[in-house]
């Protein structure tokens, strides 16, 4: 018998949520099959059976919380499902046997009350904390918990431990509020509660603590597309032609904001305790919009790549990140990023840095406004808003604005883009 554990899978994830189960106990699988799916952080991985066999148990379940190494699951080797099927009828006979003298004997269900990772209040727990629980006998659905998405650990019981316990409610409240008013109404109106996924919580989390660690100011111009979009419209067919794929904006404000960097380098930074890393290269991250929420794959080496590289590998990034195959290497080490709110017709918003990273441009739709061309003119014009959220602590308000200005410059003169490398 074999044991299915959880693989190492990068040096920032540490655990996973069980997504889905492939295959049920008593299930013949081949080595290489699927067994599961694992949710971490940043994407989905599936975990395959290293050897042929039966899936003998299924010990954590889907929605529970794992960590690297940890034990999910036993396949017995062997090849036939002949042999697994009825191996597990004595199993489940010793199982049902074992539990008869339960009610006379109330000690041994004790630790199976307290090992599910989260309780009926729906709270998450790490499994050093639920032991700590157990051996100090304390509900976790009593602690609180100091993380911002509510996971209780170690130290938030050890801190529950250590407080005096309440007093005990007065016996005459419950009865003042089970005692409606006179024609007052018990009909509760309808909710649904659904747990956030570890993404969800994880995007959560980390937008808060961007909040929370940078000084983020945020600064606007706009854009005057009329000249970008007519190379799109005059170049847009022989370059589809020419490089199977579409000419779209996203090469163009890429471009700019790494023209851009190279004048203002401290928005290509970060900061490292008291130091500013400032990076040679331009690694620039693409915010996607995904099924179970943001993402931002990195296009490497951007200053290096043409128009053509840098659109098709956006269309790949966003492909992936659609059918959820994204691997880490596409998630990690972007030292810029660029989100569109445009696409979904955002006007103006304040972009939210994606730590550590120091800056981030937001672009957004493309309006016909009435724009002064001189004195006596007035044009429509196809504008559109683009904001820089930057983190104060190492770059100036002149800095960030004269960054802003010189993309604003690049995009209205697209063949300065040719040369800005």
């Amino acid at each position: 018998m074999s044991e299915i554990k959880v693989p190492a899978m990068g040096e920032s994830i540490t655990e996973g949520t069980v997504s889905r189960w492939m295959v049920k106990e008593g299930d013949t699988v081949n080595q290489g099959d699927v067994l599961l799916e694992l949710e971490t952080d940043k994407v989905n991985i599936e975990i395959s059976a290293e050897e042929s066999g039966v899936l003998e148990k299924i010990i954590r379940q889907e929605g529970e919380t794992v960590e690297i190494g940890e034990t999910i699951g036993t396949l017995s080797a062997g090849s036939g499902g002949g042999s697994g099927a009825p191996a597990s009828e004595p199993a489940a006979a010793e199982e049902k046997k074992a539990a008869t003298p339960a009610p006379e004997a109330p000690t041994p269900p004790a630790p199976v009350a307290a090992a599910p990772e989260s309780s009926d209040s729906g709270k998450t727990a790490s499994p050093s904390a639920r032991k700590l629980a157990r051996e100090r006998g304390i509900e976790l659905d009593q602690v609180q918990s100091k993380d911002p998405i509510g996971r209780v650990y170690q130290d938030d019981v050890k801190s529950h431990s250590n407080q005096a316990p309440a007093p005990p409610p007065a016996t005459k409240a419950p009865a003042a509020s089970s005692a409606p008013a006179a024609g007052s109404s018990t009909y509760t109106k309808p909710v649904e509660r659904q747990r956030m996924s570890r993404r969800r919580a994880t995007i959560a989390k980390r937008l808060v603590e961007a909040q929370q660690t940078a000084a983020m100011l945020t600064t606007f111009n706009e854009v005057d597309m009329t000249a970008i979009m007519d190379v799109r419209k005059r170049r847009k067919d022989k370059f589809k032609e020419k490089h199977e794929i579409n000419l779209g904006f996203m090469s163009f404000f890429t471009k700019a904001v790494v023209g851009a960097l190279k004048k203002f380098p401290t928005i290509n930074a970060e900061i490292d305790g008291e130091d500013v890393v400032l990076k040679k290269y331009y690694d620039i991250g693409i915010a996607v919009s995904a099924k179970e929420g943001l993402v931002v794959p990195v296009v490497r080496d951007a200053d290096r790549l043409g128009f053509a590289e840098i659109e098709k590998s956006i269309a790949d990034l966003a492909s992936k990140a659609r059918s959820n195959t994204l691997a880490l290497s596409d998630l990690q080490g972007g030292t810029f990023t660029i989100t569109n709110g445009g696409t979904f017709g955002s006007l103006l918003s304040t972009p939210i840095l994606n730590t550590p990273q120091v800056g981030i441009l937001g672009m957004h739709k493309i309006q016909l406004r009435p724009v002064a061309i001189d004195a006596e003119r007035m044009e429509n014009r196809p504008m559109m808003y683009i904001a820089l959220s930057y983190d104060h602590r190492i770059i100036d308000g002149s800095e960030a604005v004269r960054f802003l200005v010189t993309v604003k410059e690049l995009l209205e003169d697209p063949e300065s883009l040719l040369i800005e490398g």
